[in-house]
């Protein structure tokens, strides 16, 4: 074993204490712990700081910015109107209604927080049609999950965006891939689950809970959409526009803004620029034709958890580029032979970081890069990205817990051996659907040629 990959054993052991360490406090604190695995690279093993996630940082900000004053002109409660009454429209079919509307309202939010909003309306539609909620309790966050790989808003769209742009890649060739793969995904884990555990009457947790008087019934969530003011339905539709916008100028780069700069070269905007300004603009017109209170944005939901993905993007994303920038070499001698042989290991490194780090960005800007460079097809890598599903291997995510916990039944829940919960069957087929199928769309979509030598020069520079 040669000397640096001797090193990596002890600074890998104190990159995973400083995530299990952050993960454990919970919030922004794995970021935090992040910016403490820096200084102890940096101080105790002689480390370069590795590089900041600026342009990502920055396009989640300037989202969550438009989505916060979207929540505060009431914009957030007009879309989950609209979402439960598509789960009530036809309760029977709620384990697959539920997660492509969980699914579907990610990807148009950015955020999976518009998720914890449908969980009481998802639970009640079950339980009060007899059917085991932990079916679709437990595949519709994690559909949430897939969203955010299918959200051209999302903190992961924003970093998968910027190291695929480098490769020609635009942000409607990743969505052309991952949102079919993952549709297909979604209902073969809902297929899955709709065979899941025994009925509510011949459930023994269940049943027991029951006679215990430990179960009430789920009280009865009415659609307030029909009383929020005008300003709301105008927000989401400001918000949605932007969303329109941005995949606009990625169908069609030349209509992008252009410019000259001051040697007279003439140029355009990036895809991660204009994500900024066109945020930046929703923002302002919602502010300004839907009352909404910019003194009330920061203190949105939307806007809070955004500033905790900024933070925790920054920490780790830093720790692992601090630790991957030092050791490339070695990283991939070891994963090129691997890769060689077999490529979607890719998919397996994406899977067990995710599980780790519980952050889907942090994982895309710590692996893809280095599938890029080990010269793996652009196509490939972005049909292998939904793997970062993985952040649901362990039960420590906000959205299991909060699952977990409002399924009075018992049905959802975490296992003996902790791993053996109940999302992890959805979050594996998920996984390895939404997988195959993207390598299928990818091999149609853009045959199976890879990296250029010029630009695997220019990545490994």
């Amino acid at each position: 074993m040669s000397h640096d990959a001797l090193m990596m054993i002890p600074q890998g052991i104190v990159i995973l204490l400083f995530i299990s360490l952050g993960v454990r406090m919970g919030g922004l604190s794995i970021g935090l712990w992040g910016g403490v695995g820096v200084l102890v690279l940096v101080a105790v093993f002689g480390l370069a700081p590795g590089s900041v996630p600026i342009s990502a940082m920055l396009i989640i900000l300037t989202v969550v910015t438009a989505a916060g004053a979207m929540q505060a002109a009431g914009g957030i409660e007009y879309l989950v109107g609209i979402a439960q009454r598509l789960i009530r429209a036809n309760p029977k079919r709620v384990t697959f209604i539920a997660p492509y509307v969980s699914w579907i309202f990610t990807m148009g939010a950015g955020t999976g927080n518009v998720y914890y909003s449908l969980l009481p309306v998802i639970y009640e539609v079950a339980h009060d049609n007899k059917i085991r909620p932990e079916r679709p309790l437990a595949i519709s966050p994690v559909a949430s999950q897939l969203g955010i790989t299918s959200s051209p808003v999302s903190a992961a769209m924003a970093a998968m965006v910027g190291l695929m742009a480098g490769v020609g890649f635009t942000i409607v060739d990743i969505l052309a891939i991952v949102i079919p793969s993952t549709a297909v995904a979604i209902f073969a884990g809902a297929l899955v689950m709709s065979f899941k555990g025994k009925s509510l009457e011949n459930d023994p947790v269940y049943q027991a809970r029951l006679a215990a008087g430990q179960v009430a019934p789920p009280e009865p969530i009415g659609d307030e959409s029909g009383a929020l003011p005008p300003e709301a339905r105008r927000s989401a539709y400001l918000f949605l526009g932007a969303v329109a916008a941005i995949i606009f100028f990625g169908l069609f780069p030349g209509l992008r803004p252009g410019y000259v700069d001051a040697s007279g070269t003439p140029g355009s905007m990036s895809m991660t620029q204009l994500i900024q300004v066109i945020m930046f603009t929703a923002a302002v017109l919602i502010i300004a034709f839907c009352k909404a209170d910019p003194k009330d944005v920061p203190g949105t939901k939307i806007f809070t958890s955004g500033v905790i993905a900024v933070v925790a993007l920054f920490g780790v994303a830093w720790m692992a580029n601090t630790f991957i920038e030092a050791h490339r070499d070695t990283i991939i001698a070891g994963l090129g032979g691997v890769a060689e042989q077999f490529p979607m290991a890719i998919a397996f490194a994406l899977f067990a970081v995710a599980a780790l780090t519980t952050s889907q960005s942090s994982t895309t800007l710590a692996i893809i890069p280095i599938g890029l460079t080990l010269g793996i097809p652009p196509q490939y890598l972005i049909a292998m990205w939904p793997a970062v599903v993985g952040i649901y291997f362990f039960p420590a995510n906000g959205g299991q817990i909060a699952t977990i916990n409002i399924d009075q039944t018992g049905t959802t829940k975490i296992g003996k051996f902790v791993i053996n919960h109940s999302f992890f069957l959805p979050m594996v087929v998920c996984a390895v659907t939404a997988v195959c199928v993207g390598m299928a769309v990818a091999t149609a979509l853009y045959g199976t040629e890879g990296v250029s030598e010029e630009v695997l020069r220019s990545l490994s520079q």
